[in-house]
């Protein structure tokens, strides 16, 4: 019997070829709640004020917020095990997501395009790039918002067309009670030159209600948006050599290297560092006192900030 679990264990471990170390007990590597190992998928999500309210945005483990062309904002979107019926609206990649997934394994990514000088480093990138030209039974145009911002995909059957994506694993996060210190925190605010993201705590409901420019973020599946964990990165968001159709540059988010963050969980923030040598890899991140900082199970929002 011993010997047919071990057998088991190595064949989940090795699906989805090497890479991190796969979840371990029963537990989510995104965001320490209970979970069976399970293939990655990325989301880009229009972040526009045209494009809200999202689409199956709730459900999402990880959400990765970046600054795009004009200082606007796009999101994001990691599932594994858990998906939703329905998500977007889906909008083009970036540069930048192609570094940050490079931590994922070789997960699939579903979005709506890339511009033709990228397109040729996104089919060499070690992820399942799904457009849709490659997976177009997957994705359909909704009524609810206006084109281009009205496309919408469904998990379940883009990962049809991306059936060896790695599960989900390690990328450096650890769960598990508060460490001490921090301080009071009711509400934290992450600016870009044309967008705007407030976190509240919500004692009541033990988690960070989202703001978007302002207003209340809320999905069209879901009710309001929440996070048990934020953490705010500063990191160096640098002009590419790309750009848009308008001539605006096309920012660059550093997501290698090392720097500064806060943490924010059970109503505190912390003051943290991050290090990621290393593209393969995942982030670790460190109190003051030289401890990996602990975030609290839930979904896990990771918004890039300037330095």
């Amino acid at each position: 019997m011993l010997a047919a679990l071990l057998v088991l264990a190595t064949l989940s471990g090795c699906r989805g070829g090497a890479g991190p170390r796969t979840a371990e007990r029963g537990r989510s590597p995104f965001t320490g709640q209970s979970a069976r190992p399970a293939p990655v998928l990325a989301v880009k999500i229009d972040n526009t004020g045209q494009a809200r309210p999202q689409t199956g945005l709730g459900v999402a483990d990880l959400v990765y917020v970046e600054q795009v062309e004009g200082g606007l904002s796009r999101l994001l979107a990691v599932f594994s095990g858990r998906l939703p019926a329905t998500v977007g609206p889906v909008r083009s990649a970036r540069e930048s997501d192609l570094e940050l997934l490079r931590q994922f394994g070789r997960p699939a990514l579903a979005y709506s395009g890339v511009q033709s000088r990228l397109r040729s480093t996104v089919d060499a990138a070690p992820l399942y790039p799904l457009p849709p030209g490659t997976a177009p039974r997957a994705y359909f145009r909704g009524t609810e918002h206006p084109a281009p911002h009205n496309l919408y995909v469904r998990p379940e059957a883009v990962l049809r067309a991306a059936p060896h994506a790695s599960d989900a694993s390690d990328i450096g996060f650890r769960f598990g009670a508060a460490p001490p210190g921090g301080e009071p925190r009711k509400r934290q605010t992450v600016r870009y030159p044309s967008a705007g993201f407030t976190f509240t705590w919500s004692a009541t409901g033990n988690r960070w209600l989202v703001a978007m420019d302002g207003a209340p973020a809320r999905t069209t599946d879901g009710g309001r948006l929440g996070a048990a964990t934020v953490v705010v990165q500063y990191t160096t968001v640098r002009a590419s050599r790309f750009h848009d159709v308008l001539g605006s540059v096309t920012p660059f988010t550093e997501t290698v290297g090392s720097g500064t963050a806060l943490v924010l969980r059970d109503g505190k923030a912390y003051e943290t560092r991050w290090s990621r040598p290393g593209a393969g890899g995942g982030t670790t991140f460190t109190t003051t006192d030289g401890d990996r900082m602990t975030f609290a199970q839930g979904p896990v929002w990771v918004v890039f900030a300037a330095r």
